[in-house]
């Protein structure tokens, strides 16, 4: 029966170590996790800023659902596009430096809405090799030629660049790469789309908030402008402690996604209450400058804490902090001898990462204490 081969479908993916196991959480999201009724050291979260569970973002949030419910009852562009909103769609672009953005309800779908839309049969993109499955996803769904140039390898991408003869051309890129913490060379990255009169895509899903210039972000880190050639995407479910995302550009560039963007259209509007708690999101991380300073003091901890163990770290300069081990089963019972001990580190492998590069993938808040990153450290050190 066809049904039996999804049962052995299964069993190859135990027999090579690759089996995900969705564990429910009995307390709100932070550093620490309540797990079976087991209390754990969490180092898995994006919350960045440790505001997914910051009491203004909450009041917020219950002010928001008492004026304007709940759910947004359609699309934004038949019912569902209320004013709180349109206000944090304004305070995005106030805050990120660009004429106008727009909301989505997920990261993925912000993707989805950007690369089908600005390119299709006849055009090009060309995609790192690590992006994001959300951008790999989308790339596909255009129906573009595409083109992977090796992991952050200028050369190549210029090559391919040039060697393109295509009516329209792409680039696209992680700003910060979710699963090694590095960064893209923006610079050099819009270079060559100035130079070869290509789109820029920068998925800031990591970097909003924790880069740049009061956590505008990766361009800003960067120090680059807000040019009508770049697609800046940057999520709200992350650093932003909520849900959602953004794409930010030119007024013709956004209009043409509220035209043309299908994920866009064809979904009914997020919750106003969740635009309700992000306007206030936006504002603590306008003003956290603290709490990126405690990320930065705790990464530097940990990759002191680890110096000269079996456990080495790749270069990371951002709150990914991921530890490649390579084998997936032993990933796996090292993360499993983790959680013994009361901490919490996700075992990333294969098709997340590429194969032979299972890692742990230490994820740092700015609601850890040192005495937390001290635990994990210790530990680790005990397993080696």
């Amino acid at each position: 029966m066809i049904y039996d081969q999804l049962t052995q479908d299964l069993a190859a993916i135990d027999q090579a170590g690759l089996r995900r196991r969705l564990r429910t959480l009995e307390a709100p999201c932070g550093p620490l996790a309540r797990v079976d009724g087991r209390e754990l050291i969490s180092f898995c979260s994006n919350d960045y800023l440790g505001l997914a569970s910051e009491p203004a973002l909450i009041k917020a949030a219950v002010a928001g659902a008492r004026q304007w419910g709940v759910g947004s009852g359609s699309s934004h562009l038949v019912s569902g596009h209320f004013a709180p909103h349109a206000a944090l769609e304004r305070r995005l672009a106030e805050f990120t430096g660009w004429p106008r953005t727009l909301l989505f309800s997920t990261g993925f779908m912000a993707n989805q809405a950007i690369l089908p839309t600005l390119v299709g049969r006849g055009d090009a993109i060309f995609s790192d090799e690590l992006n994001h499955a959300s951008l790999i996803d989308a790339a596909r769904l255009s129906r573009a030629e595409i083109n992977r140039f090796p992991h952050n390898d200028m050369a190549t991408l210029e090559k391919q660049l040039a060697a393109s003869t295509v009516r329209r051309k792409l680039i696209v890129a992680d700003a910060v790469f979710s699963m090694d913490g590095d960064l893209a060379p923006l610079p050099e990255l819009f270079a060559l789309a100035e130079r070869h009169d290509a789109w820029l895509v920068i998925d800031d899903a990591h970097g909003f908030g924790v880069l740049g210039e009061h956590g505008r972000g990766s361009l800003s880190h960067f120090g680059l402008p807000a040019s009508p050639r770049v697609i800046y995407m940057g999520t709200l479910g992350k650093a932003a402690g909520a849900a959602g995302a953004f794409v930010a550009g030119s007024e013709t560039l956004i209009e043409w996604l509220v035209q043309r963007a299908r994920s866009y259209i064809f979904t009914t509007g997020s919750s106003p209450l969740m635009a309700c708690a992000l306007l206030a999101s936006i504002d603590l991380i306008e003003q956290g400058d603290a709490r990126r300073q405690q990320l930065h003091a705790l990464a530097a901890q940990l990759r002191a804490g680890l110096d000269g163990t079996r456990w080495q770290l790749l270069p990371s300069p951002t709150a990914v902090q991921p530890i490649v081990i390579g084998d997936n089963r032993e990933t796996v019972r090292v993360a499993e001898e983790l959680f013994a001990r009361g901490l919490w580190v996700p075992a990333i492998r294969p098709p997340t990462v590429p194969a032979g590069t299972a890692r742990l993938r230490v994820s740092l808040s700015a609601t850890h204490t040192e005495a937390m990153v001290a635990q994990l450290v210790d530990a680790l050190k005990e397993l080696q």
